[in-house]
């Protein structure tokens, strides 16, 4: 029960944002006339917000399975250094290990990489972060389906949620821990980089891929 209490205290600020996020998820489904186990499973399966979105719309059209996986790959890129950077803090998860690798999201891996918490609790943070993201768009389906188009004109910009709880994050940990304000300035001078170079739909991947070999060549020099 300890475990319980502190991964549910630890998860309250994703409760909300994923909330706001699965509800929009489900009336926009509901919207286009899905049936309500595609949204489900869609949430369950595929558990990636941003591609889920994507997926309502390349379903309601011509779908084309290779553009489907390269863009699904290229929006999930991200969760790639999310793994790396919680080797250590999963190892010796044992059984935990393939549930917290399938459960690790952007809000997951925030809660989970900034904490001190044992498996049990990363578990349990990941676990409900999961069901907080199911049911939300299981109720947004409901309500949409209950209410429809009278309740789509006030969805515009309900996605920013997300964005704003990473910038407060973002601002929270550089304002109090001093020793990565180096790494933070260095993930903010590649993304404005390779926005101003690559653009705004393509500049993620090549972001990270710079920021990773920097910090891979600084991680060598100490090393050296």
């Amino acid at each position: 029960m300890h475990h319980l209490k502190k991964a549910f205290r630890l998860s309250i600020p994703v409760l909300g944002a994923y909330w706001f996020l699965g509800i929009t998820y489900g009336l926009l489904a509901a919207n286009m006339g899905y049936g309500i186990w595609i949204p489900i499973l869609m949430a369950a399966v595929i558990y990636s917000g941003s591609v889920e979105f994507l997926a309502l719309t390349m379903l309601a059209g011509t779908f084309h399975p290779v553009g489907a996986a390269v863009m699904a790959l290229t929006v999930g890129a991200r969760h790639l250094f999310y793994g790396i950077s919680m080797l250590a803090k999963y190892r010796g998860a044992r059984w935990k290990k393939p549930f917290l690798i399938f459960w690790l999201t952007d809000e997951t891996f925030a809660v989970n990489y900034n904490n001190q918490t044992s498996h049990t609790q990363q578990f349990l943070v990941s676990l409900l972060d999961y069901i907080y993201w199911i049911s939300g768009g299981v109720m947004g389906y409901l309500l949409g389906s209950a209410m429809g188009d009278r309740l789509m004109s006030h969805l515009k910009g309900l996605d920013f949620v997300v964005t704003a709880m990473f910038v407060a994050i973002f601002m929270d940990d550089y304002i109090r821990a001093k020793d990565t304000r180096s790494g933070s300035r260095l993930g903010l001078a590649a993304a404005a980089l390779c926005l101003s170079v690559f653009g705004p739909d393509k500049f993620v991947i090549p972001t990270m891929s710079f920021i990773l070999i920097i910090l891979y060549l600084k991680y060598r020099r100490t090393k050296a």
